[in-house]
């Protein structure tokens, strides 16, 4: 039976972890993702998880640790933001080729510089091509559900990757949100104990991991972990909806809101889908036909189910809260746009750079950018198709 309570993202993470009892937690704090281990290491002093926590001197030691716990065989797993994912760089590449099935909890920070703890994702869009699974929340019980299902999808046989699990900082992980959480023993049983099939300590199969590969080995260990990649799809969605039968509630690749019938359509990922989906509510009622495209899975990305989402779309603003740097846009605006070519799509394609260092997004900001797509579409060209949203020129 479901409890309800009032959480900030950070503590629903950590109460999410400790109905999953993991083995090994090594971590590093850094704002905003430091409450996480803050709140697990009060579970672990209080003997409610039985997790060896280790207190380490840098993130790169905290996702080290994470790593050599995986391949001992352990269910592992650390918590970082911004900069302390940076940090992690190197060993981010070491836990994908690998194999590993560990977890991170990303709380979205933006990269120095100039330095700002607050929202954008810069961070874990510099990691996209890192080879992990990344899975983005809209609200705090996104994040706690995302969590629950991370390890049954990394852990699958048949992908056997690290998985990200990314949220908002400060405007989730710290805000505090009515929420419902499921039992512990429904938790438990339906993450599983974690048995791999290969790891250093198992004396019947002795093995290296991370070792040196000469040019006649690398290209297929890359490709292994492509193949891996091509079943998270799936995976993701066969293990959301065993987690709907417990829950209620009910995830996929993404969340279509309102696209039934659009004209005129919104990509975007993260907490400002739900400032995008009043802006919505208020233009249906005004007769508009808009409609929003919130992304949950990120990467590996969904091409072909998003291009087919957006059939029957006249014109659509694909939303980045981090820069690309091309001159032509954010990362997911050059996914997205990547994706209607490849489907030869006609609708008409925007780019909107948009919240960084957590500027502000305001239900008439995104108001404003149906009513530019509206233009679009009755125009007939797309004009400029890189823009900034909210800016001081």
């Amino acid at each position: 039976m479901a409890k309800r309570d009032r959480l900030s993202g950070n503590e629903a993470i950590a109460i999410a972890l400790r109905q999953i009892n993991p083995d090994v937690f090594p971590a590093f704090p850094i704002t905003p993702s430091t409450e996480i281990p803050q709140y697990f290491a009060s579970f672990v002093a209080n003997g409610q998880v039985d997790t060896e926590f280790i207190p380490v001197e840098s993130e790169h030691s905290s996702m080290s640790a994470a790593i050599g716990a995986s391949a001992a065989g352990a269910r592992s797993l650390t918590a970082t933001s911004s900069c302390g994912l940076a940090y992690m760089w190197e060993e981010l590449y070491i836990a994908a080729s690998n194999r590993l099935p560990l977890a991170l909890a990303l709380v979205n920070r933006a990269l120095s510089g100039p330095i700002n703890i607050n929202c954008d994702h810069s961070d874990s869009m510099g990691a996209r091509d890192a080879g992990w699974i990344q899975i983005y929340a809209e609200n705090n019980q996104e994040a706690y559900d995302n969590m629950v299902q991370a390890y049954r999808i990394s852990e699958h046989k048949d992908v056997r990757l690290p998985i990200m699990i990314c949220q908002d900082g400060f405007i989730t992980s710290h805000a505090v949100e009515n929420m419902e959480l499921l039992e512990d023993d429904e938790v438990k049983k339906f993450v599983g104990e974690y048995a791999p099939e290969n790891y250093l300590l198992n004396p019947d199969c002795p093995m290296a991991v991370g070792p040196y590969s000469i040019t006649d080995y690398y290209m297929e260990a890359k490709r292994s972990q492509a193949e891996g990649m091509k079943h998270v799809e799936q995976v993701v969605l066969d293990v959301a909806k065993e987690f709907a039968g417990i829950s209620g509630r009910e995830y996929g690749l993404f969340e279509a809101y309102c696209m039934e019938d659009a004209e005129y359509a919104v990509v975007m990922i993260g907490s400002a889908a739900g400032t995008t989906k009043d802006a919505v509510d208020a233009l249906r009622k005004q007769g508009v036909k808009v409609g929003l495209l919130k992304l949950r899975l990120y990467r590996p990305f969904p091409a072909e189910a998003i291009a087919e989402a957006l059939t029957g779309v006249k014109a659509v603003a694909i939303m980045d809260r981090a820069e690309g740097y091309t001159n032509h846009g954010g990362p997911l605006g050059a996914d997205v746009m990547s994706a209607l070519y490849r489907a030869r799509s006609k609708a008409l394609a925007v780019n909107y750079i948009y919240g960084l260092g957590g500027r502000d997004v305001r239900v008439e900001d995104m108001e404003g950018v149906f009513a530019a797509l509206k233009q679009i579409a009755e125009d007939g060209h797309a004009g400029e198709t890189y823009r900034y949203l909210g800016i001081r020129e």
